[in-house]
């Protein structure tokens, strides 16, 4: 997965025409053959022929994008990305990171405050994104911490981070145990509209887990967690949200306990949403097999009854967003015994090809995969992305859903190299990557 790392050249002050593509629509949920015209980096038209005649001095030559029946998506929204700046910047830099994602077709990244220090104060807050705009060739949108050091014993600021640019808040996988101290962050944040995401799970039974309980764990020998921890967690959170009337977004939903409390939210009015992780959709509790520690996630990976759960709820609907959880932990933390080692898995640029096996394998069509990945992240951040609609932003992603390669992690551009994919036969290429209208990655 290689190719150049600067944008690609075009007529800055011209329109860009892209024809003859298949036009994948996760609002119309269609797929349609067509072109695209972008102006001022906003989609100006739609045009449902491949081949459509524009006058040639409006479009010049640089600027006409063969896109040779060849897939146009929006770009992804990832929310939950990691940034290792500031604190541990020998694992991942925005430089990186934002290299990683033009090349997977992620067009905005939504990062993480677990952060060395956490991202708590509008101080650090206006630091990362200094950093995100002078490095990062794609839109970063920082997420802060809803409590002090991630602690969970005093909440941050919340309105001021508001005014520094923090589109949502939340302590990551360091789950808020004082439910008073939550109960009165949620309702602050309720006030002031602000979007809260909780990681659900029962913290004292999830407590120095490595995987989940069953038959694999218990022959592996390894310490693990109930999946009701994860519904007990989501019961917990929703609970409070019918409390203090807070929008929530639940990170990751991974196992078939956790949905009926989630269908049960939903159908009750509450302003509640819930993501997966491009893992939990692809692999299961038996891919760790002799221990191998660049499988080790958080939460773990689950039984295969709850990967096709979770993927049936992502094609119904029900889980909303689709996330790389992009965690990069560098050589020293994975190479260690299964319980020790550090958990997590890097997927800016390796999310889309992977979730194309569920496309291949025709578990998920490309609308309701982009339906998840683009429009409704997008939607619930209150972006006016993730859409291929006029007058959205040109933010989109060209690809090969049937190019095969076999993926080298040493040519990863992350700093980190730790992904579970490692040799793994994958298909589905991206070739271009435009962000506001311009080519931010192009493929070799």
């Amino acid at each position: 997965m290689s190719g150049p790392e600067t944008p690609i050249a075009l007529h800055r002050d011209a329109p860009v025409l892209i024809r003859n593509a298949r036009l994948v629509d996760p609002e119309a949920g269609a797929v349609r053959a067509g072109s695209l015209l972008i102006e001022g980096g906003r989609i100006t038209e739609i045009i449902d022929a491949p081949e459509p005649e524009i006058d040639a001095g409006r479009v010049p030559d640089r600027n006409r994008i063969d896109a040779n029946d060849r897939f146009l998506a929006p770009g992804i929204v990832d929310i939950g990305v990691k940034v290792c700046e500031p604190g541990e910047r020998h694992k991942e830099s925005y430089k990186t990171a934002g290299a990683a994602a033009a090349a997977g077709g992620v067009t905005t990244m939504v990062t993480r405050p677990d952060t060395l220090p956490a991202i708590d104060t509008p101080e650090t807050l206006e630091f990362i994104r200094r950093r995100a705009v002078e490095a990062a060739p794609v839109t970063v949108l920082p997420m802060a911490a809803l409590t002090k050091g991630r602690e969970g014993r005093e909440m941050t600021e919340i309105g001021f981070l508001m005014d520094a640019g923090a589109v949502a808040f939340t302590d990551c996988d360091h789950v808020v145990t004082d439910t008073r101290v939550l109960s009165r962050a949620m309702t602050y944040a309720a006030g002031l509209g602000a979007l809260i995401v909780t990681h659900p799970q029962e913290p004292g039974l999830s407590r120095g887990t490595a995987a989940t309980s069953g038959k694999f764990a218990t022959l592996r020998g390894l310490p693990s967690v109930s999946a009701m921890a994860e519904r007990m967690g989501l019961d917990r959170d929703i609970a409070l949200v019918e409390m203090t009337g807070v929008r929530l977004h639940a990170d990751q939903i991974t196992t078939a306990r956790a949905l009926p409390a989630l269908e049960r939210a939903k159908r009750n009015g509450f302003d509640v949403t819930a993501g997966t992780s491009m893992h939990h959709l692809t692999l299961n509790e038996m891919d760790v097999a002799d221990y191998r520690t660049f499988f080790k996630v958080k939460p773990p990976l689950r039984s295969e009854d709850d990967r096709q759960a979770v993927i049936e709820a992502v094609r119904s609907g029900l889980i909303d967003t689709i996330s790389s959880m992009h965690t990069p932990q560098d050589e020293e933390s994975k190479r260690l015994p299964f319980e020790e080692a550090a958990s997590g898995a890097v997927g800016l640029e390796t999310m889309l090809p992977v979730l194309l096996r569920l496309y291949h394998s025709g578990d998920l069509d490309l609308p309701v995969l982009f339906r998840a990945l683009a429009l409704n992240p997008a939607r619930r951040l209150g972006l006016d992305g993730g859409r291929l609609a006029v007058g959205a932003p040109a933010d989109l992603v060209l690809f090969d859903a049937d190019k095969p390669f076999v993926l080298d992690r040493f040519g990863l551009r992350s700093k980190s190299k730790n992904t579970p994919f490692d040799g793994a036969r994958l298909q589905g290429k991206v070739l271009k990557t435009f962000v506001a209208g311009s080519v931010v990655y192009e493929s070799a």
